[in-house]
């Protein structure tokens, strides 16, 4: 995967306050930590919207400085949930030729046999944890779910990884099924509406009563 470029300044301020003021001046207070010394630096907020239309955990980023740059994944961030807004984040520096792990994204394709039966598809698995080289990490990893029939389940290990890629998720985790609907419930029968004719040999809850107390009067 080709990594994303940020131009990146470091930092030695950390408190609240000056944080808040790298924000108004069009900043994101980020860190680094990892296979080097933590180092807190700054992000253009703007350059960092232009290359990340989406944030994953599998994107590699090249932090660049004056005097070198640092490859890294984005670890954690926080987000103004309000204004969209990014208030800060966390960078993972890997080592460069050591096997990593992170999650990457998984996409289904196809239409399931199972839906056009009038199954529902049911997907619990979003992401799937993998454990490889940096230069073999997937941007994405795709699969047909066209053949998945209903009452079926599709499990880890039934994906193709890539080369070079595994995953330490149990073999038998779901990632999709195509499930039967649910069958409607049984609609109660109504309570008698006020007002409503009883049916031949009912008597009404009134005229019962009043049947009781004339029996009481002629005894």
């Amino acid at each position: 995967m080709e990594a994303k470029r940020l131009n990146i300044e470091t930092r030695e301020e950390t408190r609240k306050k000056a944080a808040a003021q790298l924000r108004r001046a069009g900043k994101i207070p980020a860190v680094v930590y990892g296979a080097v010394e933590p180092m807190v630096i700054a992000v253009d907020a703007r350059e960092f919207r232009a290359n990340f239309k989406r944030i994953t955990a599998n994107t590699i980023v090249e932090l660049k400085l004056p005097e070198g740059s640092h490859e890294v994944l984005v670890k954690d961030y926080q987000r103004n949930n309000l204004t969209g807004e990014i208030l800060h984040i966390d960078f993972y520096e890997f080592k460069k030729g050591v096997a990593l792990r992170t999650r990457v994204p998984l996409r289904l394709t196809g239409n399931p046999v199972g839906v056009k039966e009038g199954g529902i598809l049911e997907v619990p698995l979003h992401e799937l944890e993998v454990e490889c080289l940096p230069k073999d990490l997937p941007e994405e990893i795709t699969i047909d779910i066209s053949e998945l029939a209903l009452d079926h389940a599709l499990h880890v290990n039934q994906i193709t990884l890539p080369e070079g890629v595994r995953t330490p998720v149990s073999p038998d985790q779901v990632v999709c099924l195509v499930a039967h609907r649910k069958a409607e419930e049984e609609v109660a029968p109504a309570a008698a509406v006020e007002g409503e004719v009883p049916a031949e040999g009912e008597a009404v809850e009134g005229e019962e009563k009043k049947e009781e107390t004339e029996e009481a009067e002629e005894k």
